[in-house]
């Protein structure tokens, strides 16, 4: 088509196609993110040991235990004899 000579050579534009090239640039952003502590308190029961002391005073007899150790030791004698 280009080579007849009576057909003149015309120009012809597109409308032109629009392409984005992106550029990200950094920017700032504070982000506020708010902690609440919250202190919580609680009893929890520890064993405290207090130990008491206490004292008498006992006064015996050496007779009447020399005398208790005399009978039980006959006692056990007639048992013995009792049994044969």
């Amino acid at each position: 088509m280009s080579d007849c000579p009576k057909c003149p050579t015309k120009t012809v534009y597109d409308p032109p196609q629009v392409v984005y090239e992106d550029i990200y640039h950094p920017q700032v952003v504070q982000v506020v993110h708010h902690v609440e502590v919250i202190r919580r308190h609680h009893c929890v029961p520890v064993p405290q040991h207090i130990y008491t002391c206490s004292s008498k005073d006992v006064f015996c007899d050496d007779m009447a235990e020399t005398r208790g150790i005399h009978r039980s030791g006959s006692r056990s004698r007639l048992g013995l004899r009792g049994r044969r």
